[in-house]
């Protein structure tokens, strides 16, 4: 059985959330709340497997409950959703131990697929959000690599994607293909095969 906790000051949205949610087979929704402090208090009490916030609620908001429910409560994955498309607030969520972050935008398409990630505990990041990222890494004046491994919450969402791209580029397909065919902006895609190319994981 899959444990859920919702947080959210609007009690439509839980309303919906909870509707969506029971009927997946095998999730319950254990706990909700309106506010971030009472979310904290609420994943401590009932441990939940996957905790599901909004970024902006009354009294804490989200960045800070996903911190103290992390800081307690380890084994229980956070995923944040805001309407904010925001590089700092996407960092700071992460800093703060989100494994997800989502825009409200894409709660209705994205939702499931992220839970289920964060039910094995792997991250999960929309296109949009993980491009945001990545220009971040890639516009970094410390080397990629080097980011990398500091970021270590983004590492293997990055790692996953190069090999994507690797594998595409060395089945013939050009830059313009691959960037289609995983949602990817151009120039994304052009600076991974650079990085590639510098370190001789392809040749020229």
């Amino acid at each position: 059985m899959l444990r859920i906790l919702i947080a959210d000051d609007h009690e439509v949205v839980r309303y919906g959330l909870r509707k969506i949610l029971a009927r997946q087979p095998g999730w319950e929704v254990i706990a909700e709340t309106g506010d971030g402090k009472e979310a904290v208090s609420k994943a401590i009490d009932t441990k939940p497997d996957v905790a599901i916030l909004d970024y902006a609620m009354p009294l804490i908001n989200g960045v800070e409950a996903t911190r103290q429910i992390r800081a307690r409560l380890p084994n229980t994955e956070v995923l944040i959703y805001t309407v904010h498309d925001d590089e700092e607030l996407i960092h700071e969520c992460l800093r703060a131990g989100a494994r997800s972050y989502l825009l409200k935008a894409n709660m209705e398409s994205q939702l499931l697929s992220a839970i289920e990630s964060l039910a094995v505990h792997k991250p999960f990041f929309t296109g949009k959000v993980f491009e945001t990222l990545l220009n971040s890494f890639l516009s970094s004046s410390t080397p990629v690599t080097q980011v990398i491994q500091t970021r270590h919450l983004a590492r293997e969402k990055l790692e996953i994607t190069e090999r994507n791209v690797l594998q595409m580029i060395a089945e013939g397909h050009t830059i313009e293909h691959i960037a289609k065919h995983l949602n990817m902006n151009v120039k994304l895609v052009q600076a991974l095969v650079n990085h590639a190319i510098r370190n001789r994981l392809i040749e020229r």
